[in-house]
């Protein structure tokens, strides 16, 4: 008997979702991925900061998988997310996150190699003072040479 093999339209898988040595989950490159290829859109449901807040009042973890946008509004990836939510922080990040029309995509800032951690720089923006116990609150596990130590964004250079 034989079997024929479906015809598959699909490009190859460029990348895979597994355990980070960064934190918990990651996003890696199973090919070459070239500078500038936009590779994912961070999907979820969206909300307002209001209802964010409402959501998560009792939760006191930093880990979420929110994206705050210009426009007020929260991507939420918890609920109907995309596998951008695994790709972690790093202070060398070799990925952006780009925000087109209110929908952000994870694009590369350089060449991939195959096994490579995609990451992009959180730069997550608190009003308060970003005091030790903070910065301590949101480490950065990263391992990059000049690893800023947190993955809050750095407000001297704003």
């Amino acid at each position: 008997m034989t079997t024929k093999k479906k015809a598959s339209n699909s490009k190859p898988r460029r990348f895979v979702v597994r355990n980070s040595g960064i934190h918990g989950k990651g996003v890696f490159a199973l090919t070459r991925i070239p500078a500038g290829t936009r590779l994912i859109e961070y999907k979820g449901e969206r909300l307002t900061e209001k209802q964010v807040d409402r959501r998560y009042a009792k939760d006191d973890s930093p880990h979420t998988f929110l994206f705050a946008l210009d426009d007020g509004m929260v991507i939420d990836a918890t609920y109907g997310g995309s596998s951008a939510r695994w790709i972690n922080h790093s202070c060398a990040p070799n990925c952006e996150a780009v925000d087109d029309e209110d929908r952000i995509y994870i694009e590369t800032l350089r060449a991939i190699r195959p096994g490579e951690e995609l990451s992009y720089d959180y730069g997550i923006e608190l009003e308060e003072r970003h005091t030790p116990a903070m910065k301590r609150y949101y480490e950065c596990r990263c391992g990059a040479r000049r690893c800023r130590g947190t993955i809050l964004s750095d407000k001297r250079k704003k």
